[in-house]
């Protein structure tokens, strides 16, 4: 059965933007990065090359006919949120769907790796954009093969400096996140990354984040409380701890439903595995069973996968297969 393509899905509970309407712009698993952790899936597309994937007003269409059925049922949306299956930024029309959203009147938010700042036709497509999110999960060469295994043809001061000039030429919302992992030895890099961090012009907020969904890498676990506070503590002594915050919790089971069971569950967990709870009071909003699910996994559409200590529902992708082991 071929797969049904997902461009826009939610809205979804973020506990960096609210209430988010994701928009899924990147086929998987096309990203200039192969982080260890990520929720997707491996990699399989390693690309720096920006090209066409979807035509904007395809991507406009789908956004509001989501906003509709989701304005009917009187869910709320906060932000419109590139938070595709790779990473945005490969998209050469990421500016043009930017400014054609931007005039429905619901502010839109990227979440990049910032892996391609350092170009100015990538820092012109962000500039129109209300909220950006950067990552930044290491300043040291070591650590950030490590963690984010970049695409051969990556740098990683050309990425810092990228990100330096996007600071300073942007105008609207900028924060960082750092997902912080378990069996990597950080020995003073939260210290380097905090200093990288307070040079950053308009930096509004950075985040210190731990994986909570089942990771690419089996090995991959949350850190230890120790480690996560250690970072808080120097990330606060550089920059203040009113701009620093933790993102470890449960982002809280409120997913919407916009009136289509299946094609919501499906076009969630293409990009946001959801925990069973979440499924439980999903299903309760949607006045059905968990049948439909029993439906889904014997499809083979859902995965089940478990990661510390709960269980998740993953749209079943070649990405998220590999990553399981599954189709080698």
């Amino acid at each position: 059965m071929p797969r049904m393509e997902t461009l826009v899905f939610g809205p979804v509970p973020s506990r960096r933007l609210g209430r988010s309407l994701g928009i899924n712009n990147i086929p998987a698993k096309n990203c200039s990065y192969s982080c260890v952790y990520c929720q997707v899936g491996k990699t399989t597309n390693m690309t720096c090359e920006r090209r066409i994937f979807h035509k904007p007003e395809k991507i406009v269409t789908e956004v509001k006919k989501k906003i509709q059925r989701a304005s009917l049922r009187n869910e709320s949306i906060d932000y419109l949120t590139f938070a595709p299956d790779g990473e945005p930024t490969l998209d050469i029309n990421l500016g043009s769907e930017i400014s054609l959203l931007k005039q429905i009147g619901i502010r839109v938010a990227v979440l990049t790796n910032a892996s391609l700042v350092w170009r100015r036709d990538v820092r012109e497509d962000l500039g129109k954009a209300d909220m950006m999110s950067l990552k930044v999960d290491a300043v040291s060469d070591r650590i950030w093969r490590r963690v984010n295994r970049p695409s051969k043809d990556l740098r990683l001061g050309l990425v810092m400096e990228g990100m330096a000039t996007f600071a300073k030429e942007y105008k609207g919302t900028i924060i960082s996140e750092t997902m912080l992992v378990e069996s990597v030895d950080y020995g003073n890099e939260f210290q380097k990354i905090a200093d990288f961090l307070e040079s950053l012009e308009r930096l509004n907020r950075a985040y210190i984040a731990v994986p909570t969904r089942p990771p690419t890498e089996n090995w991959v676990r949350t850190p230890k409380e120790e480690a996560v506070n250690r970072a808080f503590q120097v990330f606060s002594e550089k920059l203040g701890v009113d701009r620093v915050e933790y993102l470890i919790g449960y982002e809280g089971d409120a997913f919407a439903f916009t009136g289509k069971v299946e094609e919501d569950l499906l076009s969630i967990t293409t990009v946001h595995p959801m925990r069973k709870e979440a499924v439980e009071k999903f299903l309760k909003k949607a006045n059905t069973d968990w049948q439909i699910m029993h439906k889904l996994l014997q499809e083979g559409k859902l995965l089940e996968l478990e990661y510390e200590g709960n269980t998740y529902y993953m749209r079943k992708t070649t990405s998220r297969m590999k990553a399981d082991g599954e189709g080698r």
